[in-house]
């Protein structure tokens, strides 16, 4: 069997959506050929802890780790964070800051001091571990996932020592994910991220990222050959205690992920507000929920319209607790980012939501990789940001279905985004390498 060492910050107990897909990988690859080497931070900076992703991993997988320096514990300090408090990647402040001139300094710190990313202290350290182990462990295939793109460093640099196949995987954007404008570059700063971007993409025998439009998105950087292999839904856990959709009596809009500021659905919260007003028995029966971080900014957006006797919201589920969760709502909420790259956005949640039996509300722009996938498999309904006249036509629809009992909702063409079928085509691109 060939083997394929993987690189990737990201690695249970660590939960979040940065987990999954090398996760699931990893489970099915020993059925199409490959056995996989993982490689991971000893002390990572998690943004949560989910230990019931542990039942995924191969139980005789070898997984070899080493220790990382990262400045968060300046960054906290810095910012009046306390020590165990998590980082969260795409600038979402759960609080009001205290000091906005401090928190600017940091992210400022954070986007030009630290290139390409705050694991950069991870790269020349893992670069002379790896080439130890690879002298007496000899793999096949280099995988790095990012991000953080100082996985793909990583890579780069055993590539040059030793000329082994690597392959990059990019999960969201580089220099155009959506929060790369708020990292306060200077000019030398944007150069080197687009350098480093523009070396990788050059440097890799194989590129996949998740998306079409993110395809043609590096391709605008490197004209070459990427493989689009998207994030998609493991039959096992669609299977997890389904039994029979349950509401929780409520007609409640559920959301699972971080809200952000840039994810703020001021339409939605316009269109909730006019309904509670109009609709008899609507307020007490809404319930709007948010399964994971939500910003500061978007609770105040909530306020303003007269709906926070209406929000739950729970900090942290595991895993296995998100699928339930997904179940037991009456609507999904698929919020995009309201950002220059929204049409590229595809979060890994849409893939869970797609098999929950649950109407999907996807509120992003209607040409968007996100919309094309809730279109085509007709898992409910894409509304632009600032729509409002359809949105409360179709959340009025679900409402009546709620009364009614009738909010089962099945999709079509959906297995393609099944994790094995996901890894079988992944191994295929190995053996093309």
């Amino acid at each position: 069997m060939k083997k394929v060492l993987i690189i990737t910050y990201y690695w249970p107990p660590c939960g979040g959506g940065g987990v999954q897909r090398w996760l699931k990988f990893v489970k099915y690859l020993r059925e199409y050929g490959w056995e996989p080497v993982v490689f991971t931070p000893e002390n990572p900076e998690c943004p949560s802890v989910d230990d019931s992703l542990l039942k995924d991993v191969p139980e005789d997988i070898e997984i070899i780790r080493n220790k990382i320096w990262e400045p968060y514990s300046f960054y906290k300090k810095l910012t009046g964070k306390k020590a165990g408090d998590k980082i969260q990647a795409g600038f979402l402040s759960e609080k009001k800051t205290k000091s906005k001139f401090l928190e600017q300094l940091s992210v400022w710190i954070r986007g030009n001091l630290f290139i390409p990313d705050a694991r950069k202290f991870w790269i020349k350290p893992s670069v002379k571990f790896l080439a130890g182990y690879l002298k007496d462990n000899p793999v096949d295939l280099i995988v790095s996932t990012g991000p953080p793109h100082s996985a793909h460093m990583i890579a780069m640099g055993l590539k040059e020592r030793f000329n082994i196949k690597w392959l990059a995987d990019f999960r969201d954007p580089w220099t155009n994910i959506d929060f790369y404008k708020d990292l306060k570059l200077g000019k030398r700063a944007d150069k080197v991220h687009h350098q480093l971007e523009e070396k990788v993409l050059q440097s890799a025998d194989s590129v996949v990222v998740i998306s079409k439009g993110m395809k043609e998105d590096f391709r605008s950087i490197l004209n070459r050959h990427y493989e689009v292999i998207p994030n998609g839904f493991d039959p096992d856990d669609a299977s997890v205690e389904q039994g029979e959709v349950k509401s929780n009596g409520k007609f409640s809009l559920s959301h699972i992920g971080s809200l952000t500021k840039t994810r703020n659905p001021e339409n939605l919260w316009r269109v909730l507000s006019d309904l509670v007003k109009e609709v008899p028995d609507f307020a007490r029966n809404l319930e709007i929920r948010n399964v994971g971080k939500i910003d500061y900014h978007a609770v105040e957006a909530i306020k303003s319209f007269g709906l926070e006797p209406y929000l739950t919201t729970i900090p942290y589920l595991s895993h296995e607790e998100v699928v339930k969760e997904q179940r037991s709502a009456s609507v999904l909420l698929l919020l995009v980012n309201r950002t220059p790259n929204a049409k590229l956005i595809v979060t890994g949640k849409i893939f869970e939501y797609l098999i929950s039996k649950r109407p999907i509300i996807c509120i992003g722009p209607p040409d968007g990789d996100a919309a094309t996938i809730i279109n085509e498999t007709k898992c409910g309904e894409v509304f632009d940001f600032d729509e409002i006249k359809s949105l409360k036509k179709y959340l009025l629809e679900k409402y009546n279905a709620f009364k009614a009992n009738d909010l089962i909702n099945s999709c079509v063409s959906v297995d393609r985004f099944n994790r094995k079928n996901l890894t079988e085509k992944l191994a295929s691109v190995f053996e093309n390498n």
